[in-house]
């Protein structure tokens, strides 16, 4: 298997970067990251002055897939997410619902074993992994990896964990992907400012997908097909979200635009993915099993 070490990373998600390791499509990778602050607030006594000025978010990568060019999309099986040992949360006046409650930083650091967030001596709370940043490079200029766009990015999305598949439109050869900003946990719509933020590792299986195809990122797990959309609002990435998968159920599922609105209307779920990062994420879902079930009503 090719490992890809996090001394290979990017803060911009770029056509212009240099690939840190080349795969055929089929193959596994296993891809070694940073926390979102290159792991700097790690030791006690670090505060937001030790971090490296200009790179947040620091992804490792990117990965060239031989066969991916402009018009596929890359399948991404994520086998397996390994944390590290501890984990970083912090509130401020820089991001989130909370921001005016928090006029300075506090910064605590949370010990991540055997399955667990040990919050304080007695707290116990189950890990719930999830990668946070995840993408390809775009077809025009860099975007950080900051910022999620329709070539994925800092979606912040924890559907995008162990056993699921991302769907992602490759915009130029070799697609170019990097990942990184892993949480052992963190609640839907990121509110206060971020997850646990960790260092980790990720066991990829990439394909090259050449009959099947988006202009957005999109999520297959056992139950569920969901899309992720971005905006400068929430309402905006909303509406995305929905078009979307109205447009994936049409295009990709057969469904008729009165079949799949209705699908909608009955069984689909729009949940914000976060709140904090430059551009708002929003995500779809619906039930792989009443698609099928409208799919097969359309051909009786």
């Amino acid at each position: 298997m090719i490992k890809v070490t996090r001394d290979h990373f990017t803060c911009a998600h770029s056509a212009a970067d240099q690939p840190a390791a080349y795969v055929n499509s089929g193959d596994c990778v296993e891809i070694e990251t940073y926390d979102c602050y290159k792991c700097r607030l790690l030791p006690e006594g670090t505060t937001f002055d030790d971090l490296e000025p200009g790179c947040a978010n620091p992804a490792t990568g990117p990965v060239f897939v031989k066969e991916a060019m402009p018009g596929d999309m890359l399948r991404i099986e994520i086998r397996k997410i390994e944390l590290g040992p501890v984990g970083i949360m912090d509130v401020g006046p820089s991001s989130g619902a909370l921001k005016e409650f928090f006029p300075d930083r506090v910064i605590k650091r949370i010990p991540v074993k055997d399955g667990y967030i040990h919050y304080g001596d007695s707290v116990k709370v189950p890990v719930k992994p999830m990668i946070g940043v995840i993408g390809v490079a775009p077809a025009g200029e860099a975007v950080s990896t900051v910022t999620p766009m329709d070539h994925g990015g800092n979606m912040d999305c924890t559907k995008i964990e162990e056993g699921a598949v991302l769907y992602l439109p490759v915009f130029v050869e070799g697609g170019l992907l990097s990942t990184g900003d892993f949480h052992a946990i963190m609640g839907e719509g990121e509110v206060a400012n971020c997850g646990l933020e960790i260092e980790g590792k990720v066991i990829l299986k990439l394909d090259v997908i050449k009959n099947f195809h988006t202009e957005w990122p999109m999520i297959e797990n056992e139950k569920q097909w969901i899309t992720i959309a971005y905006g400068e609002t929430l309402d905006e990435a909303a509406d995305k979200a929905a078009k979307q998968m109205f447009l994936f159920l049409k295009e990709c599922k057969g469904l008729s635009d009165v079949d799949a609105s209705m699908l909608l209307h009955m069984a689909g779920d729009m949940i914000v993915c976060q709140i904090v990062n430059p551009l708002k994420t929003v995500r779809m879902e619906v039930p792989k099993q009443l698609i099928t079930q409208m799919a097969e009503e359309r051909c009786r």
